[in-house]
């Protein structure tokens, strides 16, 4: 068991046997009353984050998490498929429980939330920014760069993404995998 003063960013607690992960949190002393603890909690399993306050000293259940890494091999009808990287071990994560699941291709490596007590994958999460290939835009007017316009763009997993108008057909392009935002150009 903790306490509300062990609380720290990254920190999975368990709340009525829903697991959250704490995204931020603030002691607050106010100069009249008991001291407080605020925070943001985001729901594991869907990802919903809410509010939620505590009386300082509350005790709360504290959920071991391990993060593993885990390399993409294929996806088929059970879900995508993942082999952990030194015991070559083989698992099925559902699509719902990859964030940025749109820019996962083969071989890319992924962190799998792993619940420390019962070996089950709660979450998994890409890179921050990954780098794909540009298969499909519409070709850029010589001189359109002037102003911030973007235009959709298809890169080779399939998703779509707002690119610059300077960006063509074969480019290879950083993403952001939380929003799904153009990053930048990678040059070779």
């Amino acid at each position: 068991m903790a306490t509300t003063a062990d609380f720290r960013n990254g920190m999975c607690i368990n709340i009525d046997g829903v697991y959250y992960f704490i995204v931020e949190f603030l002691h607050v002393k106010p100069g009249k009353g008991p001291a407080f603890v605020r925070t943001k909690l985001k729901n594991v399993t869907t990802g919903r984050v809410i509010d939620k306050t505590w009386n300082s000293g509350v005790k709360i259940e504290e959920v071991r998490i391990e993060r593993r890494p885990y390399q993409f091999l294929y996806k088929d009808d059970m879900g995508y498929n993942f082999m952990h990287s030194e015991t070559f071990e083989q698992i099925s994560i559902p699509g719902e429980g990859i964030s940025g699941v749109q820019f996962l291709k083969e071989g890319d490596t992924v962190e799998a939330m792993v619940h420390a007590a019962t070996e089950t994958i709660l979450t998994c999460e890409l890179p921050a920014h990954v780098i794909l290939k540009v298969t499909y835009t519409e070709p850029g007017v010589k001189g359109d760069t002037a102003t911030n316009t973007l235009k959709p763009a298809t890169v080779e997993t399939g998703a779509e993404v707002r690119v610059p108008l300077f960006i063509n057909e074969g480019e290879k392009i950083e993403i952001d995998t939380r929003d799904g935002s153009y990053v930048g150009r990678i040059r070779e």
